[in-house]
This record gives structure tokens, C-alpha cells and sequence, in this order.
């Protein structure tokens, strides 16, 4: 099951793609946009990875951190980041560990051979470690719009 607004968000230590150790819990007081999505380098993901690069300093000038989250490896990560500019840390859930905790480890079938096992879905977290705003099963086109008119 998901977890919702208001809930504690579930600490997490995951590597970026350059292998540095992110925890929720070293991230008290700040605000963070925590976003789960499928596989790296597909069409949905490029789409939602680019607008969130393409929105990344005004998220920022808001004071929010942007993390991205999926299951695939440091060097697709790396592939990923260099291909599009990407201008935030891709995070490794190996395993889909954090996502399970979070509630969007789903068994969708599989792209190209790759298993499908993430439910599009963003968290926004205040500094509080509290969940502002889960936004579950979102479609990538026009998503981080909808996320900016929020915060």
C-alpha cells in the first residue's frame, strides 16, 4: 500500500549515479521532490526526467531538492544523466526496496525485456520528513506542470 499525505516518509540510503550515499535522514529541514520512474532512457521517462531537468532551478528557487529514483544501475544512470544534461542525482533502488516502502513496487509487465516494476509516482516531503503531496500513477506528459502549480 502507498503511503499518503501527512504520513512520516520512510528513511531511505540510496548511490547516485557517482555513487554518493543520499538518506532522507541527512535531508532534515529540507524540502524534497522525490520522483519514482520505470526504467531509465525510455520515452516515458525521458519525457519526465527532461521536464523535471527543464523545471530544476525553479524547483530550487523554491528550496525543494529533486530525486529521482529507479532500479537500473549506476552506468545506465550515468548513460542517462550524460545523454539528456540531467541536472539532478539519479538515485540506484536496487532491488526496488524504497519503493516498496513507498508503495509503488507494481509488476507491469516489461519494456524490451526490461521488467516494469514502478508505478510512475512523485512525493513531495517537507523538511519535517512529512508527506506533503503523493501523487501516485501519474503519466509523464504534463506531469511536473502539475507538480509546479503546486508548490
Amino acid at each position: 500500500m502507498a503511503i499518503g499525505e501527512g504520513d512520516r516518509a520512510p528513511d531511505f540510503q540510496m548511490l547516485d549515479e557517482s555513487g554518493k550515499i543520499w538518506r532522507l535522514s541527512e535531508l532534515q529541514g529540507r524540502r524534497v521532490i522525490l520522483f519514482f520512474y520505470p526504467i531509465d532512457d525510455t520515452p516515458g521517462c525521458t519525457i519526465e526526467v527532461c521536464d523535471f531537468r527543464d523545471a530544476h532551478q525553479e524547483l530550487a528557487d523554491e528550496g525543494y531538492i529533486v530525486l529521482g529514483v529507479s532500479p537500473q544501475s549506476a552506468a545506465s544512470k550515468q548513460a542517462f544523466i550524460k545523454k539528456y544534461s540531467l541536472n539532478f542525482p539519479l538515485l540506484i533502488d536496487e532491488g526496488a526496496e524504497v519503493a516498496k516502502a513507498y508503495g509503488v513496487f507494481k509488476e507491469k509487465g516489461a519494456f524490451k525485456g526490461v521488467p516494469v516494476i514502478i508505478d510512475r509516482s512523485t512525493f513531495i516531503i517537507d523538511g519535517d520528513g512529512l508527506i506533503e503531496r503523493a501523487m501516485l500513477g501519474v503519466k509523464a506528459p504534463g506531469h511536473v506542470d502539475s507538480l509546479k502549480a503546486l508548490v
